[in-house]
Parts: structure tokens; C-alpha cells; sequence
């Protein structure tokens, strides 16, 4: 059933990428434009940010009392991100994944699951530097709009909410599920609303907070263990703003230090906030537009935003397939010693 299960998604990584085939040529035939020595520098700047990814998870499970591997965390967060965006399910599949290998490693499914939140918050939090300094770029050029403010707002929600969630669940259980009650409520409300036939279940928020609380409170006897985490988090950003500066040089298109940080806090925030699996489609458009209201050529623009999705999207994604194979293999193995 395992095996049949990996297959499906791998079919359906094989399907996503046929089916956004027109993006991939046209990314092929600009790379044959660009200077491949930035290219190559940019690559290996990708791969030092998914070593930060993996050692944020790293220090998140040595606060809740678990030596886990980077290298190995890294391709389970390679395997996550693949899931995520070929089974989009607002997040659950990748963090399934997590929670998955946490468990084959003899963690429970409560720590995983906290393990994922918190790694999500801090993630929120490693951007917000980026993504102020991003706005404020905007706004002093007049290239803010609703849509971004509106992006920002929703983010800033999500990271609201899994702050409070953590802070009750670390403080009582009971605290925790008397809120989640209440926020089930007022969503099944929105959703009558709406005339949505789909409703969430009251009971099921208790046995979600049952299962966190012990977790949180676990992680509350090491909380310095997640400043190296939200530090690598920080790490993870700034390397992926890099990697958009190394396209403005591969293509040679001239820029200034507020193009790539209002560039970088738009393709980071609407990879987040996005009705498309990792903002397909979405990011593209904006960003170029957004650089464009910047004074950038609108080809040279195309190339940079398209550049830069290759490497920090389209890369992440081949590489995830080939992480979940991997993540398959070692538990077949492991089941056939066992």
C-alpha cells in the first residue's frame, strides 16, 4: 500500500510538470542567455538554503528532546515540499510527511505535528524582516497596492494564529482546547455563510489540543533551542535573496538593493499566499509586473523572476521526487529487517 501510495505521487509530480511543460521551455531557453557562472553560484546558494531548512527542523526536534540528522531533515523537508505542491491540502500533506518519518524514528505523531507548527511560525518570522522592508520599498515608490497589503494582512493572521495556538498549548491544555472549540465555531459559521455543506468538528479541536499540549510543554524546558532555529530560518531567507540578486547578474539587468528586496518579499509572500500549489502562475506574474512598476524592462524582468522560480521552485521539485524514493526505500528496508 506504501509503494503504491509513493507511486501516485510521483505520477503525479511527472503530470505537474508535463502540464506546466510550457514554463519549463521557456526557462530553458533564457538560461541559454544568461551567464551559467552565476547560474552555478546560485545553485549552490539554493542548496546551502535547503541545509538551513533542514537544520531549522533539526533544532526545533532538540527542543522537544530529539537528536535528529540536517542532512537526513533535509530530505524529508525536500519529500514535504514535493507533496505539498503535486497533493496541495492547505499544508496537511507536506507536514503528513514530517509527521510520517518522525514516527518511523520512534517520535510520536503529537511531537511531529508540534515539530511542523512551530517550524511554519518560524518560517512566518524569519520572512517578516524581508517582507517590512519589501513594503516599505513599495509604498516610497508608489508601487503598493490592495493586493499586496491585503497578501501581508493574511499572513500576518496565520502567523498570529499559530502563535496564540502554541502560547495556549504551552500554557494549558485545556486553554488551548477551549479556543480551538471556539474557533471551529466561528468557522463553521463562515462556512453556513457561504452555503458550504462542509463543517469542522468541535470534538476533534479537543483531541487536536489533547495531543499538542504534551509536546508544547516538552519544548517549554528548552526554549533556547529555538534561536539557532528561527536564526537558521533568517539564514534560509536571506540565502533565497541571493539567489534573486545572482539572476539580475546572470542576465546582466541592472538593479538596486530596494528592487531586490520589495522583488524578494513579493515572490517569497505570494509563494505563501497563494491559490496555486507554491504560487505557480502567481508569482510569476506579479513579480514581473512589480518590477516592472520599478523601472525594469519587462523582458529583463521576465528572465530575472523566471531565473530565480527555476532554482528555488522547479530545482526543490525534482529534487523532492527523488527524496521521496529515497524516504520509501529506507522504509521498506526498515520494515523487511523489522
Amino acid at each position: 500500500m506504501r509503494n503504491l501510495i509513493v507511486g501516485l505521487l510521483l505520477l503525479l509530480g511527472v503530470l505537474f510538470i508535463i502540464g506546466n511543460f510550457t514554463q519549463l521551455e521557456s526557462i530553458v531557453e533564457i538560461g541559454q542567455q544568461g551567464d551559467w557562472r552565476f547560474f552555478g553560484l546560485a545553485i549552490l546558494v539554493e542548496i546551502a538554503a535547503l541545509v538551513a531548512v533542514g537544520a531549522d527542523i533539526s533544532y526545533i526536534f532538540r527542543a522537544l528532546g530529539y537528536k535528529r540528522s540536517t542532512p537526513r531533515l533535509v530530505i524529508v523537508a525536500l519529500a514535504a515540499n514535493f507533496v505539498s505542491i503535486v497533493a496541495p491540502s492547505g499544508g496537511m500533506s507536506g507536514l503528513a510527511v514530517l509527521v510520517s518519518d518522525a514516527r518511523r524514528n520512534r517520535i510520536s505523531t503529537a511531537h511531529g505535528t508540534v515539530a511542523g507548527a512551530v517550524f511554519l511560525l518560524l518560517d512566518y518570522i524569519g520572512f517578516v524582516f524581508f517582507l517590512v522592508v519589501g513594503l516599505v520599498v513599495l509604498a516610497r515608490r508608489g508601487g503598493l497596492n490592495a493586493t499586496d497589503l491585503f497578501a501581508a494582512g493574511f499572513l500576518w493572521l496565520l502567523a498570529g494564529v499559530l502563535m496564540l495556538m502554541l502560547y495556549l498549548g504551552a500554557r494549558s491544555e485545556e486553554a488551548l482546547a477551549t479556543w480551538l472549540r471556539w474557533l471551529v465555531r466561528k468557522i463553521n459559521l463562515v462556512l453556513k455563510f457561504l452555503r458550504l455543506e462542509k463543517s469542522l468538528e468541535e470534538e476533534k479541536a479537543g483531541n487536536f489540543a489533547h495531543k499538542i499540549a504534551d509536546g508544547l510543554i516538552q519544548m517549554r524546558k528548552k526554549p533556547q533551542m529555538l534561536f539557532p532555529a528561527a536564526a537558521a530560518s533568517f539564514i534560509n531567507k536571506a540565502l533565497m535573496l541571493v539567489v534573486f540578486w545572482l539572476m539580475f547578474l546572470a542576465f546582466r539587468v541592472p538593479y538596486s538593493t530596494g528592487t531586490l528586496f520589495a522583488g524578494f518579499a513579493l515572490a517569497y509572500l505570494f509563494l505563501i499566499v497563494s491559490p496555486t500549489p507554491a504560487g505557480i502562475g502567481i508569482v510569476e506574474g506579479i513579480v514581473t509586473l512589480s518590477l516592472v512598476s520599478m523601472f525594469v524592462p519587462i523582458g529583463s524582468a521576465a528572465v530575472v523572476v523566471l531565473g530565480y522560480r527555476a532554482l528555488t521552485f522547479w530545482f526543490p521539485l525534482i529534487l523532492g521526487m527523488g527524496a521521496m524514493q529515497i524516504l520509501s526505500s529506507q522504509a521498506a528496508e526498515k520494515k523487511a529487517k523489522t
